[in-house]
């Protein structure tokens, strides 16, 4: 799953349907359960593909995935904001504090480094990276920060003491990898931006600042030195159709307007919108619903604003060649 399937629906006045689609982890409650468990992990973990069961199905990457883990959270903390439906914290409460169990309980120490790590063992969502070599990778790391974050508010407001071992975790995550003033696509890839296997597939890099604030001590200023060296160096068709989305994202975070459009207006393969609205990746792959999602994702953004922000549709040159009416809307975190 990704998060922007459901995610637009909030940021376009639909909330009900983001509680639609979180039914989903009510049936995948058992597999997720006794995939953790049968892992040595307690809580939940959440498969990136299933069957219509919501059992995992067979994958040589799928397995190794553990970005789609705090989708539930994020999913959950959108509806809570954006809907008026009493019951919301009672109702998702388990599913959002056992996520979050998993969470800390697969985060390793690093003895070296005297901090709980990502990885080896995981595939980053760019998925050009060897999973038996993988560590830290920076949209993950930031990623599970903000949701055990966000976990343990969902505790403070059903009057719940903190989870302790959250907090030791959150406490002592390894910080986002740098190197020469670029943040790393992960840890273990000192050469993201000279090697032409980690300049393919999704940029998600971008991503630790695309759909969230700032978080794990995220530096904008370096986010945006990154975003430049992307725009630059990437192999862009080796991307998919959900990357210039989440490039505009970060690119409006950034108050980049004309990085936003750039993305946007890309011309290239997997960036193609048919006549019938389907985002064309290829002739196997004509229909990819992600890059639909998140072009609506973005240009909400692209129009609100994040919440931090206060400049009018910061997502669009302000050079007086844009004319931007907007209405129902909902500014994303």
């Amino acid at each position: 799953m990704y998060w922007w399937h459901a995610l637009h629906f909030a940021l376009w006045g639909r909330p009900e349907l983001v509680e639609k689609s979180l039914n989903w982890f009510f049936k995948a409650l058992g597999p997720a359960r006794d995939l953790a468990h049968r892992q040595g992990y307690q809580g939940e973990r959440w498969q990136k593909m299933t069957d219509m069961e919501a059992n995992e199905s067979p994958s040589s990457v799928g397995s190794f995935l553990i970005w789609q883990q705090p989708h539930l959270i994020y999913l959950c903390e959108i509806l809570y904001k954006l809907s008026t439906k009493p019951g919301l914290l009672d109702k998702y409460k388990n599913l959002v504090f056992e996520t979050a169990d998993f969470m800390a309980d697969y985060l390793a120490w690093d003895s070296l480094n005297k901090n709980y790590r990502l990885g080896p063992g995981l595939m980053p969502a760019q998925e050009s990276h060897d999973p038996l070599k993988t560590i830290n990778p920076t949209f993950e790391l930031a990623y599970w920060h903000w949701a055990l974050n966000i976990a343990q508010t969902w505790r403070r407001r059903l009057g719940l003491g903190e989870n302790k071992d959250w907090q030791q975790k959150l406490d002592h995550l390894a910080p986002l990898p740098l190197h020469h003033g670029l943040y790393l696509s992960a840890q273990s890839a000192t050469d993201s931006y000279s090697n032409d296997k980690f300049l393919s597939d999704h940029p998600s890099v971008l991503a630790a600042y695309a759909g969230l604030p700032v978080s794990n001590r995220l530096d904008p200023i370096i986010m945006g030195r990154t975003l430049d060296a992307i725009m630059k160096k990437w192999i862009w068709p080796s991307t998919w159709g959900w990357d210039y989305p989440m490039i505009a994202m970060a690119a409006t975070r950034l108050n980049r307007p004309e990085v936003a459009i750039e993305a946007l207006m890309m011309d290239t393969q997997k960036n193609t919108y048919l006549i019938n609205g389907h985002n064309y990746q290829d002739p196997r792959l004509t229909i990819y619903l992600p890059g639909n999602g998140g072009l609506l994702t973005a240009v909400a953004m692209m129009c609100t604003g994040a919440e931090n922000q206060q400049v009018d549709h910061p997502g669009f040159p302000a050079n007086g060649e844009w004319q931007i009416k907007w209405e129902k809307l909902n500014k994303i975190f």
